[in-house]
């Protein structure tokens, strides 16, 4: 068993601050230890004081090396020497020392290492006017931290070192607690290289304001394929059986895709969102937290919407932005090079795609079917209400 780095007057030291009201995690903190280690702690010395575990620390290496439970008094020092303990434990220590080996003050304090003029030392400053100014002005900004705090001291003239505010604040409870925000766990799709359209959507929103200051949404789908933009709605807000609504109208006009990549909005997190996918068995596929380029594909095409649209146009209200909007969707598709094209339109690379998909399949067709005979003339059949046949294969 390692030999533990803390000695028993630190441990009951921090015991007795955690039964005098100080918070576990602020202990364990002080100390150097987890919160669960306090814990073993209270189990192993919770109630006794430091010479009662002394006799204990005795007693126990009186059995562990055979003899009786009395031991000499060869090493009156206390603590472990690799470890430097602050000034309150080393202050403890000597006084423990003093109480169990009747030494005196000066031959204590070499023990411990520790000098004289130290131990002797009374504060003689009072932090009751800061404690007292600091609980006000917190009760005045309740969400304020000690930095705010201090900014506040400083404006109203008190000059007050930073560290000795953070000492008296902590030592006062006025601790802000923050609730850590609860993300979702995610494990990120590297982006695949698609060879048809359809096989995945890229999904994703868009801000901006319009005239009087509204701020408005644009709900942006583009085929990771063709990279064709399927759709541009505007609205200002958007809830998820709007989105679905969108993803509906699109798929009537060009058949659903296999797979959706879009971020974890609440409008792509919801049960009806999720639901709408299990029905129609589209796969989905959402990005980790905080890497939107994990979604490159709409990542791109949205920063060519805010250069070449957005950056450029000034929307009077709601109805003029969907407009314009919609012009640049269709100047975008047909229009506009691509370069990850070869600087065809989407439009023209996508019905390239398709007229070259339907020309494998007719030749895949073809290749399957009997191969047609020689025009050679067919000799005539015998034998009674013969004739003669032909058969051409087309």
């Amino acid at each position: 068993m390692s030999k533990s780095r803390h000695t028993e007057a630190q441990m009951i030291g921090a015991l007795k601050q955690v039964e005098a009201g100080r918070k576990v995690e602020d202990v364990a903190r002080e100390v150097g230890v987890s919160k669960h280690t306090l814990y073993a702690w209270k189990a192993k010395y919770g109630g006794m004081d430091v010479s009662q575990a002394q006799e204990a620390k005795q007693l126990r290496e009186a059995e562990e090396a055979g003899g009786g439970p009395e031991s000499g008094q060869r090493s009156a020092a206390v603590g472990d020497p690799k470890k430097r303990l602050e000034l309150v434990a080393l202050k403890a220590a000597v006084e423990q020392v003093r109480a169990e080996y009747a030494f005196s003050q000066r031959r204590a304090c070499g023990r411990m290492t520790m000098a004289v003029s130290s131990y002797r030392y009374q504060n003689r400053r009072s932090d009751e006017p800061l404690r007292t100014r600091l609980v006000e002005l917190a009760r005045e900004k309740p969400r304020f931290g000690y930095r705010r705090l201090h900014v506040l001291l400083g404006r109203s003239g008190e000059q007050v070192n930073h560290k000795r505010v953070h000492r008296v604040y902590r030592e006062a409870g006025l601790m802000i607690r923050r609730k850590k925000r609860k993300h979702c766990v995610r494990v990120g799709k590297p982006l695949v290289a698609r060879t048809s359209a359809n096989q995945e959507w890229a999904l994703d929103f868009l801000h901006d304001a319009v005239e009087c200051g509204r701020a408005i949404r644009v709900l942006s789908v583009v085929d990771a394929y063709t990279r064709e933009c399927l759709a541009l709605e505007v609205d200002t807000s958007f809830a998820s059986r709007r989105v679905t609504r969108v993803l509906d109208a699109i798929v009537a006009q060009r058949g659903q895709p296999l797979a959706i990549r879009c971020d974890n909005g609440p409008e792509l997190t919801s049960r009806h969102f999720l639901a709408w996918c299990v029905e129609r068995k589209i796969e989905l596929v959402p990005i980790q937290p905080g890497k939107p380029t994990q979604n490159a594909h709409i990542e791109s095409f949205h920063g060519r919407l805010r250069e070449e649209c957005l950056a450029v146009s000034w929307f009077q209200n709601l109805f003029d932005a969907r407009r314009k909007i919609a012009a640049w969707r269709i100047e975008y598709n047909e229009e506009r090079p691509h370069s990850s094209l070869g600087y065809k339109t989407p439009k023209e690379f996508a019905a390239a795609e398709a007229a070259g998909f339907y020309r494998a399949e007719r030749e895949a067709r073809d290749s399957n079917a009997v191969p047609c005979p020689s025009r050679s003339p067919i000799p005539a059949q015998t034998g009674q209400g013969a004739a003669e046949s032909c058969r051409i294969l087309t």
